[in-house]
């Protein structure tokens, strides 16, 4: 990830998935798109998108694209609070899954052909609230202005996720509403 490489993301790939962010309505089929789009851009293996639950403390894969059902449930995602793009708030690469202890699951990589990995944080604000992981089976070539804008609209896209929780809180509330007894609405 140097500055000599050429973007492979332009203007006009910035262009169509910010508007495709500030318009979709449904953020499972808008997640489907830019996982799908940002690994037909650069050329990789598979993409996904994975939100946090703090709850769980762990990673839930919410897209993903080119990356089998198998690799995918493979087993938890814990969130590792020390060396990941959760905790730094910044892109973190991994360029040899098979031999960094950060990787939880390098034999399933492996069986993947998975050999790099590169995690964007998704931004809510300050808050880091997912990540959006790139992978491929050589080491991935990303330049520094296609990381910034990677992650200008991984901001944008923390808006949407964020405001699409907050939906779905307020539509159970009225749902919890409409089924009290009317005696106690008085």
């Amino acid at each position: 990830m140097t500055n000599a490489l050429k973007p492979k993301f332009n203007l006009e790939h910035f262009r169509s998935i910010s508007h495709a962010i500030s318009t979709y309505d449904d953020p499972k089929l808008l997640l489907a798109h830019i996982t799908e789009g940002i690994a037909r851009t650069f050329k990789i293996k598979g993409c996904c998108t994975l939100v946090l639950d703090e709850k769980e403390n762990q990673l839930f894969v919410v897209s993903s694209y080119g990356i089998s059902q198998q690799y995918l449930e493979k087993g938890p995602i814990f969130f590792d609070e020390e060396d990941s793009a959760l905790a730094k708030g910044e892109p973190v690469f991994i360029q040899d899954m098979q031999a960094d202890p950060r990787v939880q699951y390098p034999k399933q990589a492996a069986k993947e052909n998975i050999a790099s990995m590169l995690s964007i944080p998704i931004k809510f604000r300050h808050t880091v609230t997912g990540v959006v992981r790139m992978y491929h089976n050589e080491v991935i070539t990303v330049s520094e202005q296609d990381l910034e804008s990677l992650s200008v609209l991984f901001e944008h896209l923390g808006i949407v996720i964020e405001n699409n929780g907050l939906t779905n809180v307020i539509d159970q509330f009225k749902a919890a509403m409409n089924n009290l007894p009317y005696r106690l609405l008085d």
